[in-house]
């Protein structure tokens, strides 16, 4: 796992530990199901099994591979619409473009941030460069929903390129982890994403034996989830290994500690760490719309056939038509599409974006 790395980390600005703080208690351990989509690209479901209210502001999370890709294998999706949300791309390993209607877009290697606030309605488009299709290579990352609350989900979209070199890079107190503050603050510490939604997102490595004590904000929820490696939580000191999400209680820290012995091929612990300041606002969501109420999900379905979300822009027409599908899970825009509208487009097809729910979730 490349994303960002330090040659000393005894460099860096150091986590300091709070005397008298209070860890926070595990509440649950959650496992993700892992499926292998399409042409075996494998996609781990995060959050699934964790109630709701207990990842409020967050909607969804995928780990999206690890996996090499011979040449030719790549995927991408084709143009497909959002509203009332934010999503946060990171990639660890390998390349992935963005286009959106709303003229956002670029580039993102190991350890940059794709953040795209799709708001009142917006198209994008996500597919690996063409050199990257030709060549093959290692893909991994991950896609996170954050949700807008309702004062804010009919807001301008908008798109930030977060460049890995200016993610806040920090260590623990002990020196035994590298902390990546992607977006909001840590002990003083601010990562460079702007946040419509007040929230927290980190990426740590953990050497082998070491423990991470993280001070964290009261009004925050708190997630881990292991994307490699073995370790414990809580000061209760209870497993976790790659593939679960841990969900913490009240309290001022989080506690997270690398098992001794890790796996030749995950020497370190890795976390994807993240909180937030719940929105406690009723959801409803389907498909690729997050908004207040079943209506609201319905009237976005019924706006983007009439092109009222966005437009793909003329130069962009003949990725309009490319039948891409970045893990299986649908052509998201099956149906031939406008590159001027993208009307065309059925709800069915549209309900299958991300292996989002195809039926009314709501909470």
């Amino acid at each position: 796992m490349p994303a960002v790395s330090v040659a000393d980390i005894t460099i860096l600005p150091r986590v300091q530990e709070v005397a008298g703080a209070r860890a926070r208690s595990v509440k649950s351990i959650t496992t993700a199901p892992q499926g292998y989509e399409g042409e075996g690209f494998p996609v781990r479901r995060t959050f699934a099994g964790i109630d709701m209210a207990e990842l409020d502001p967050f909607i969804m999370m995928d780990q999206m591979g690890e996996v090499e890709y011979a040449p030719g294998e790549p995927k991408g999706t084709p143009w497909h619409p959002h509203r009332g949300f934010e999503t946060v791309t990171y990639i660890i390993d390998g390349i992935f473009d963005h286009k959106d209607s709303n003229g956002g877009g670029g580039t993102i290697s190991n350890g940059d941030t794709q953040w795209m606030t799709a708001g009142a309605g917006i198209l994008h488009i996500e597919t690996p460069p063409e050199h990257l299709v030709v060549s093959g290579g290692l893909f991994h990352g991950f896609q996170l929903w954050v949700n807008l609350p309702a004062a804010k989900k009919w807001a301008a979209p908008a798109y930030q390129d977060v460049r890995a070199k200016d993610v806040a890079l920090l260590s623990s107190a002990d020196g035994g982890a590298l902390i990546r503050v992607i977006a909001g603050e840590v002990d003083g510490h601010e990562g460079p994403g702007t946040t419509q939604t007040p929230i927290t997102l980190i990426h740590a490595t953990v050497a082998a034996g070491a423990e991470l004590r993280l001070p964290w904000r009261k009004d925050y929820n708190a997630l881990v989830y292991v994307a490699a490696g073995f370790g414990y939580v809580g000061d209760e000191h209870r497993p976790v290994r790659t593939g679960q999400s841990t969900v913490f209680g009240d309290g001022d820290t989080i506690v997270v500690r690398a098992a001794d012995a890790q796996e030749s091929r995950s020497p370190e612990l890795e976390l994807f760490i993240l909180g937030g300041a719940p929105i406690k606002e009723p959801v409803a969501w389907m498909g690729p719309f997050v908004m207040n109420t079943k209506r609201e999900v319905l009237q976005a379905f019924e706006d983007f056939q009439k092109g009222l979300l966005g437009s793909i822009p003329a130069i962009y027409k003949d990725d309009a038509k490319k039948p891409l599908n970045r893990s299986g899970e649908g052509s998201k825009l099956g149906s031939p599409v406008n590159a001027s509208s993208a009307t065309e487009t059925s709800d069915a097809d549209v309900l299958s974006v991300h292996g989002a729910p195809t039926e009314m979730q709501e909470g």
